[in-house]
């Protein structure tokens, strides 16, 4: 999101929602005012996220994790194996020493192995997902917008990817859970 979002709303003429780390819930509910970080090198490096800090920190220390390879095990399926949780805990040690009492999933991928995640933290530490003030805000602005499908039907799933081997196909059912055949895939080449 952060590297191609500008583009995509240029392009395109309807709103277009820009997934970033929860940075400003997490710096709401911190008591202590540590902040961990979970998120790719590319979310860390980005100017978008730079500002996101700035924005948000006044108070805060916010403790900031690359996390090479966990999109990788999340994309092959990967949930739950030995190398995960070593990988994780490689990635959550640091941050437990610095004290966080919050810890933001700063990637949409890492949901999925939030389980994992829980495990390795102690119990006072808050866990923000990304995706629930995501969420929060696109139905803020579908109903602003009158966008928002007042059809109670049920609708469709659409998966859209730039990968529509066997492979990517098994991994999407076994995080969405559910069953390919009623899913629809699309294909997306930039």
């Amino acid at each position: 999101t952060a590297a191609s979002i500008q583009i995509v709303r240029d392009k395109f003429n309807y709103p277009i929602i820009g997934m970033e780390p929860a940075v400003k819930p997490a710096s709401l509910i911190s008591k202590n005012k540590v902040v961990g970080i979970l998120a790719t090198s590319g979310t860390l490096l980005s100017a978008k996220f730079s500002a996101l800090l700035e924005h948000h920190g006044n108070d805060i220390h916010f403790v900031t994790q690359p996390c090479f390879g966990l999109v990788e095990l999340v994309e092959q399926g990967d949930l739950e194996s030995s190398a995960l949780t070593t990988l994780l805990k490689k990635y959550i040690d640091p941050l437990l020493k610095e004290g966080i009492d919050t810890l933001v999933l700063g990637c949409t991928h890492y949901s999925f192995i939030k389980p994992v995640i829980q495990k390795l933290m102690p119990d006072h530490i808050k866990i923000v997902e990304t995706g629930d003030a995501v969420a929060n805000y696109l139905k803020h602005v579908l109903i602003e917008k009158h966008l928002i499908n007042q059809n109670t039907t049920r609708g469709t799933t659409d998966f859209w990817t730039n990968s529509l081997d066997q492979n990517a196909v098994n991994v999407i059912a076994k995080l969405w859970g559910g069953d390919p055949k009623s899913f629809n895939f699309k294909g997306l080449w930039i």
